[in-house]
């Protein structure tokens, strides 16, 4: 096989992934509003995929950059491709909302009008009285003509695009465009019609047929919903910035005014109204996407909370008191005594909030040090750090500017815990800080004690509830002084001589994860047992994808869990017999990173915050850190082993590059998702139950 035969393109994997997404929409076996929910989740992958990914590549087609990726594709053949598979993908997409949602919500009594002309009387004066009171005074037409230039259209906005003619001047046709409103509820609820029904209407659908009402002086020949995605991708010159956040707040700016990269229309656009829509955006033909169906799906995440149709969700997931931590005792004291594995959604954030709130208070704490990639709109976490350095503790916070879409978000926050009297590192020059750690200096008896939590996903507490991820916590010396090391680099650009535990990327963690995968190469051509589990969101790394496939010539059993991007090829007659791929498409989005090896009997175990991509490995900065006490060890296993095991939720990663649901034929139904979710309710359950068989017998001795 040549170089490029041995890969799978990156866009085209990840596109699979959102045909993973799209399946869980299309399952009949899962309840209809979780499947409309993962519906909304396609468009919103594919809209983030087009402002960034797809933009990216035009760019560099733009640039005349002509080199080809590891699957030996030209940025313009990638472009091709991607535009042919999200057409299809799109139409699939809208195919499942019109012939499956809308006679199924129909049914459970929900309905969502598709045709205007068919609202009963009642109806229509509701959505008119509608319209003039709440909708017309929030409006801004906009007509283009000889004064007028064509408007700026925000990128993801929705929008009517109209053909006015001048009543007097008959023979002059202009455009005119209206956004519609964010700020008003693209849902309205309308009165019921005569199959009882709770019955909705889209906003650009009444704004669309009372558009006439804006243009009095105009006749309107059409009105059509348009939608417009541009790049996104922000563009900064690191070196040359005075200041980082400044630099990214303009840079941000510019985000909404990138270049249209895809236009959405209704599929009964005018072709005149198209024509002026391609010249003024300057778009292509093969870039719009004419739709069968409302514009923008994410709307659906809407419907899937609206009150009344809990019979038709899953039932609410409640994470539960981690099983090795007791609630009732000292958390520090419980750390002091050993190790503690968190598993997240299924067992509470809570500690992790707790730890930093527990030392914000603490007067025998003296520092606080932690990294901050993405945290929720209201964090507790950011609250404690503030509360921290008002009580006059040492804290340290790196706030990682430049995390995507997240960037105005974090730079709030930093200046709020600026101006609360933190120390605030805005990342490191042409890296991101992707890393998950939290330190907390303490003063004790025997002397200053170091407590560490590292972890595979952010500090969030919201999307902890979502993401499945894993934690660690420990006061084991040799993690405590790896840790300063870790902040006094990220601060001051102070290497230490050696680290003891820590892997980090960029500097070593390539090598680490090569030296591991090539220990294992090793051990099989030598007869010794060999052995990888790995468990990641993306493997695209050509030089790790490489040494897998040496170890798989050696005879190594590779076990791959990769929820999304894959550019290995898996189980392919001499490259890649022994490795085995599969994808976990669930209720909670697989977040976690884990890595097994069997190391001739006696495996060791890592967990971190880097998948196997080069901008993991290369340009971010990333922690790896190994699991070594054996109650966490057999518990990674054991979760590892389950999802290995997984017949109801996994794909598998076929020769050919598809993917495909495990064959259940003859084996056990298990949903690993709900199976650790079960088992964190049973093992809450029995700690509480033997709390109170302890009070009980407390109370008896008294």
């Amino acid at each position: 096989m040549s170089r490029s035969e041995k890969f799978t393109n990156r866009e085209l994997s990840w596109l699979d992934f959102n045909y993973r997404c799209l399946s869980e929409a299309r399952d009949k076996n899962i309840p209809l509003m979780e499947r409309l929910k993962f519906l909304s989740i396609t468009a919103s992958n594919l809209d983030e995929f087009f402002m960034i990914r797809v933009a990216s590549l035009k760019d560099q087609v733009n640039a005349g950059y002509t080199k080809k990726d590891i699957a030996g594709m030209t940025s313009q053949e990638q472009i091709d491709q991607i535009l042919h598979v999200t057409h299809s993908f799109m139409a699939t997409q809208y195919t499942t909302y019109n012939r499956s949602f809308l006679p199924a919500l129909k049914k459970e009594g929900l309905k969502i009008v598709t045709e205007y002309e068919k609202l009963t009387p009642e109806q229509a004066d509701y959505v008119d009285t509608y319209f003039q009171q709440e909708v017309f005074p929030v409006l801004t037409p906009m007509a283009v003509d000889s004064s007028r230039p064509f408007p700026l259209i925000r990128n993801k906005s929705l929008n009517i695009g109209a053909l006015l003619m001048d009543k007097k001047k008959k023979d002059t046709i202009d455009f005119a465009t209206v956004q519609v409103p964010s700020v008003l509820p693209r849902i309205v609820m309308i009165p019921e019609d005569e199959d009882n029904c709770t019955t909705m209407i889209l906003l650009e659908q009444i704004i669309e047929k009372n558009i006439q009402k804006l243009f009095m002086n105009y006749k309107v020949l059409c009105a059509t919903p348009f939608r417009v995605m541009r790049n996104a991708d922000l563009t900064i010159d690191e070196d040359e910035a005075a200041d980082l956040l400044i630099e990214i707040e303009k840079q941000l700016k510019k985000r909404q005014w990138g270049e249209a990269i895809r236009l959405e229309v209704e599929e009964n656009i005018d072709k005149r109204l198209l024509k002026t829509l391609r010249r003024d955006l300057e778009i292509g033909e093969e870039s719009i996407y004419k739709i069968n169906g409302p514009l923008d799906l994410t709307f659906l995440m809407k419907v899937y909370g609206m009150k009344g149709f809990d019979h038709l969700k899953d039932q609410p997931y409640i994470p539960q008191q981690p099983k090795m931590l007791d609630p009732e005792r000292d958390l520090f004291e419980q750390i002091r005594e050993k190790d503690i594995l968190l598993f997240h959604p299924y067992e509470s954030f809570n500690p992790v909030v707790d730890f930093v709130r527990k030392a914000s208070r603490d007067p025998d704490v003296l520092a606080i040090k932690q990294t901050l990639y993405r945290v929720s709109s209201n964090s507790p976490i950011i609250a404690s750090l503030a509360e921290a350095a008002e009580n006059g503790k040492q804290v340290s916070v790196l706030v990682e500017l430049k995390a995507r879409f997240d960037e105005e978000h974090n730079i709030v926050w930093a200046r709020k815990l600026e101006k609360a009297g933190c120390h605030v590192i805005y990342g490191l020059v042409g890296l991101k800080t992707h890393s998950k750690i939290t330190l907390v200096v303490r003063r004790e008896e025997d002397g200053i004690r170091r407590y560490v939590h590292l972890g595979t996903g952010n500090y969030n507490d919201s999307t902890a509830r979502l993401y499945t991820d894993m934690g660690m916590f420990t006061c084991k010396q040799q993690y405590g002084e790896d840790a300063t090391a870790v902040f006094n680099m990220l601060s001051g650009y102070s290497e230490p001589l050696g680290w003891n535990k820590l892997s980090l990327a960029p500097l070593w963690l390539r090598d680490k994860f090569l030296f591991l995968i090539r220990r294992e190469t090793e051990n099989a051509e030598k007869g010794r047992p060999a052995k990888i589990i790995a468990k990641m969101n993306s493997l695209c790394d050509p030089g790790i994808i490489e040494a897998l496939y040496e170890a798989s010539a050696a005879g190594v059993e590779i076990q791959l869990i990769v929820r999304g991007i894959c550019c290995l090829k898996a189980g392919v007659p001499d490259l890649s017999e022994t490795i085995h791929v599969r994808s976990i498409v669930g209720t909670f989005l697989e977040h976690a990173r884990i890595f097994y090896f069997e190391n001739n009997g006696d495996p060791e175990f890592y967990m971190g915050s880097a998948d196997w991509m080069p901008r993991n490995l290369d340009k971010r900065v990333e922690i790896l850190f190994p699991v070594e006490a054996q109650e966490l060890k057999d518990e990674i296993e054991k979760i590892l082993t389950i999802q290995l095991a997984d017949t109801k939720k996994a794909h598998i990663l076929m020769p050919d590059g598809t993917y495909e649901k495990v064959d259940q034929r003859g084996k056990a139904p298990l949903n690993s998702q709900m199976y650790f979710y079960e088992q964190a309710c049973r093992a809450s359950s029995a700690a509480q139950s033997l709390h109170s068989q302890a009070q009980s017998a407390s109370l008896q001795q008294k």
